[in-house]
């Protein structure tokens, strides 16, 4: 049996955010959680929120065991892009970028 959780169009580009992915994936979720509490960017924080929602419903739906849970899958997918343009030097129009991502993370018992 497996749970997941996904975060949609979180405002990160999927790129940060799949450098942190795979630091988890395969590992246990208290292994996860460790490696997430001691990171320092934004990436680890969105992505820390989804895991504890991943082991909440697989707790509160499945009935699984808290301590027997690891990491299935997590991927990060491209989300929408906001596209915004900015003033650029000798009258041009500069794009800008903004990317967002879906985040998922299936935690399953061993």
């Amino acid at each position: 049996m497996e749970a997941k959780a996904i975060a949609k169009t979180v405002r990160i580009s999927a790129l940060k955010s799949r450098l942190v992915m795979r630091l988890i994936n395969g590992k246990s979720a208290n292994e996860a959680m460790a490696i997430l509490n001691n990171m320092n960017n934004k990436a680890a924080r969105v992505i820390k929120k989804v895991l504890v929602s991943a082991v909440a419903n697989a707790e509160n739906n499945h009935n699984l065991d808290k301590t027997k849970l690891y990491v299935k899958e997590a991927y990060v997918n491209d989300g929408p892009v906001l596209k915004r343009s900015v003033p650029d030097s000798r009258g041009r129009i500069a794009k800008n970028d903004h990317r967002t991502s879906h985040v998922t993370v299936v935690v399953a018992e061993r």
